[in-house]
């Protein structure tokens, strides 16, 4: 007790028991677990969602710091936020397939760089898709809406049951294969016209067994490519948007019962 007659230890043990589920949602989460991302403001993020949530749901913390029970909701809160941030992230990970199946296409997969927001090599065309998959989640709110999910997550997992069950995990593995479909899908416009350029060359070097096939086929790869990337991009910012609401979609799943 402090001299003003208020019991701040408890208050503050139900923050920080709180902010334990927000602040894994935000580590794995899109956006907010990129690495640009400084710690701080992620700590403070999680704070200022945690006053939220002790303020809209009554959060019974363990009684016992050092107990194994308390350890054990500790585990089961990380693991609920952990999954919440994973599955946003395997709708992103659609951008990263995509640029492999562009780039490869065309001839420049060896053409990558280090991605500032995960630290890790990746593919150039990959990265140009993945900072407009960010705008658009940005543009449609998606951040808000995550928010909102971890808020509705204490009503359908209560600290205490936060468990997910086999249901829940079985969806989050079945998701994953959804990456690589979206990747497939997103790429499909650029991928379909450079398969067809490779026929043609193909048919070429048939005909022409002298023709050096990396003077002319490496060239007509890459402007093709880029033609045809510039006319499929608003096909492709149209199915980017279906890949954000199909993992919101998922992540809903999660909390909705």
């Amino acid at each position: 007790m402090l001299g003003f007659g208020l019991a701040i230890e408890p208050q503050l043990w139900a923050l920080l028991f709180v902010m334990v589920r927000v602040g894994s949602a935000f580590i794995t989460a899109p956006v907010f677990g990129n690495m640009s991302v400084p710690l701080q403001v992620r700590v403070a993020l999680s704070g200022a969602i945690g006053v939220l949530v002790l303020a809209s749901h009554p959060i019974q913390p363990p009684a016992q710091i050092f107990a194994v029970a308390t350890f054990l909701a500790v585990a089961a809160e990380a693991m609920v936020g952990l999954a919440l941030g994973f599955v946003l992230q395997i709708a992103f990970a659609a951008p990263l397939v995509a640029g492999e199946i562009i780039g490869g296409s065309m001839g420049i997969g060896f053409a990558n760089m280090i991605d500032p927001n995960s630290g890790r090599s990746s593919p150039a065309i990959g990265q140009f898709l993945s900072i407009m998959l960010t705008l658009l989640f940005l543009s449609l709110d998606g951040h808000l809406v995550l928010v909102d999910m971890i808020l509705k997550s204490y009503t359908a997992m209560p600290p205490g049951a936060a468990w997910l069950t086999t249901t829940q995990m079985r969806d989050i593995a079945f998701f994953g294969g959804y990456a690589f479909l979206a990747g497939l899908l997103l790429a499909l416009p650029v991928g379909f016209l450079l398969l067809c350029l490779n026929l043609i060359v193909g048919m070429l070097s048939r005909a022409a067994p002298a023709l050096n096939l990396f003077a002319v086929g490496l060239p007509a790869s890459l402007g093709v490519g880029i033609v045809s990337l510039a006319i499929a991009f608003p096909a492709m910012g149209d199915y980017m948007q279906v890949i954000v609401r199909e993992g919101l979609a998922a992540t809903q799943a999660l909390v909705i019962r």
